[in-house]
């Protein structure tokens, strides 16, 4: 009925009395059934005893100094009056400062509740409250009847969102993680489009290897998952392949991966042992999961082993769609390869000029020369390395110029060496830029400039590149607390040189190197006074208390 869920609601909007009274609290009360001198709000001192104080050691009594508005009790000395007596006024005190609590509505933050203590008799009822990957906070009195306002599965969604756990029939999908220390807890539940990396040590015994669940594969693919929250619809967890590790480190990968592998004891040692899982999600753009498999490195353990680092890793696909890595998000991440792309021929719409550059992981980052052991040019064409962000590099290697060498055909070797077989046209802004998002795509300026002729060279006088070289530049974009990384332009110069004539039976060694130097063009930050004022305020380390 209408006035039924009135009060409900009303008793919801309605905050708890005020449990502390100011007119009560004594804070200098430090002797019991005696007067303490000079404190006024003592409720053992006498009229006498306030005649014979100078000054009141507490002058005035507040309950939380948070609160924007409330009472507190002043004490203070009329010592005009004969004999001298004690003023107590009770006034409405207002907090000056622009972060207060307007009201005091979670009244168990106000005392310290015992924790209730497990026996066999409740035991049962706290796991079930507190035994979840989460648990509300809020008091009894909060958890009103609201079936009628709010029917079964009328709020709950038929897909997955981001960070949800991934359900299975009995509970989540596990991806066993270091919690407080190193060691391994399975409790960590897997979140939907969130891809983790973890490691964690797990304790081992050989004898009892093959009853050690965490060793096992089933652990890990015996559950289903749920292709919806709260569904009947189950995917079986596939095993997509399985690589056997040796106890040298070696490790082979079985041509048949959907064998079983349990582990046993055979010869002291522990062998098909779980050293590693990745787990590999199919979804589709309406969040249902419709595709698992697992992928595993076995081990064996030696007798002599007390415990194992084990490794798990998940990551999300969407159907129909190749697996792009990503190097932040949204900003870059230092370390993380730059990604780029180039316009193929016969792509009519710019809107989609970078997808085949971001389907390939080789043509998806901008890279550089690879320097080798024996610095040969003619040896090192096709060995690049990834341009990481942030990090200023160089590498180069040693060309030998005979005089039988014809000129073009070394020039265009030269410069395959120092931009590659197919050098990009445009870098992501982002760590995080999409093929379809063009405006999130950075054009490469490339420029060339000439060096002082060389003498002593080829049959004819000709040009060829020598340095190869980048600059990044970028910025810090967004909010001052986390600004993030954004290029903003990427220029590439080829500088030549030009080469005379060799006489025969010569040679020369020319030196080819290629640089990369990164540029941060941010302003500093310059408030301006006038237009921005400033608060110079500093939270209290429990504002917020009891929230987080």
């Amino acid at each position: 009925p209408a006035d039924i869920r009135d009060a409900a609601q009303a008793r919801v909007r309605r905050a708890p009395a005020p449990v502390t009274d100011v007119a009560r609290l004594c804070v200098c009360d430090l002797l019991v059934a005696q007067c303490d001198v000079s404190c006024c709000c003592d409720p053992d001192c006498s009229a006498e005893d306030f005649s014979l104080f100078t000054s009141c050691s507490v002058p005035v009594v507040t309950g939380d100094s948070h609160l924007c508005r409330q009472k507190a009790a002043v004490y203070s000395l009329d010592v005009e009056a004969n004999p001298p007596e004690r003023i107590f006024k009770l006034i409405d005190q207002v907090n000056p400062s622009i972060f207060c609590i307007h009201a005091t509505n979670y009244e168990q933050a106000l005392y310290l509740k015992s924790p209730e203590i497990p026996t066999p008799e409740n035991f049962d009822q706290l796991l079930e409250k507190f035994g979840g990957a989460t648990f509300s906070a809020e008091p009894d009195s909060w958890n009103l009847d609201t079936d009628a306002q709010n029917p079964p599965d009328a709020n709950e969604t038929s897909r997955y969102e981001y960070g949800v756990p991934v359900q299975t029939e009995e509970a989540f999908l596990r991806l066993p993680s270091p919690v407080v220390s190193s060691w391994c807890s399975d409790a960590n539940p897997a979140g939907f489009l969130v891809n983790q990396a973890t490691k964690c040590i797990r304790s081992v015994s050989v004898e009892k290897c093959d009853s050690i669940q965490a060793l096992s594969m089933l652990f890990y693919i015996n559950s289903s998952i749920l292709a919806v929250p709260k569904s009947s619809q189950m995917v079986n967890i596939t095993v997509q392949s399985i690589v056997v590790q040796s106890v040298n480190g070696m490790r082979t990968l079985l041509s048949s991966g959907d064998v079983l592998r349990l582990p046993m004891v055979l010869d002291e040692l522990c062998i098909n042992a779980v050293l590693g899982v990745n787990y590999h999600i199919t979804y589709t753009d309406t969040g249902e999961i419709i595709e698992a498999a697992a992928a595993f490195v076995l081990g064996a353990i030696s007798k002599e082993a007390l415990s194992i680092e084990q490794s798990f890793q998940i990551s999300f696909t969407q159907e129909n769609t190749q697996p792009v890595p990503l190097s932040g998000n949204p900003g870059y991440v230092v370390g993380l390869p730059i990604r780029a792309g180039f316009q193929p021929q016969g792509y009519p719409s710019p809107a989609a000029f970078l997808f085949a550059a971001l389907s390939s992981n080789k043509h998806s980052q901008l890279t550089i020369l690879h320097s080798t052991s024996t610095q040969d040019c003619l040896a090192a064409q096709g060995a690049r390395a990834p341009v990481l962000f942030g990090y200023n590099m160089i590498s180069g290697c040693k060309l030998r110029i005979t005089a039988a060498m014809k000129c073009q055909p070394l020039a265009q070797t030269l410069l395959d060496v120092l931009k590659g077989q197919s050098f990009p046209e445009y870098v992501a802004s982002f760590g995080n830029s999409q093929a379809q998002d063009v405006l999130d795509w950075v054009p490469i300026t490339q420029l060339h400039i000439s060096e002082q002729m060389i003498s002593h060279t080829l049959q004819s006088s000709c040009q060829i590149p020598v340095s190869l070289g980048i600059e990044v530049k970028w910025t810090k974009y967004g909010s001052l607390v986390n600004p993030q990384a954004r290029i903003v332009n990427v220029t590439a110069t080829v500088t030549t040189t030009t080469l005379k004539q060799l006489p025969s039976r010569r040679e020369r060694i020319i030196p080819i190197t290629s640089s990369v130097v990164f540029t941060d063009i941010s302003s500093p930050a310059e408030p301006s006074y006038k237009a921005w004022p400033t608060i110079d305020i500093k939270l209290p380390f429990d504002f917020f208390y009891p929230f987080v």
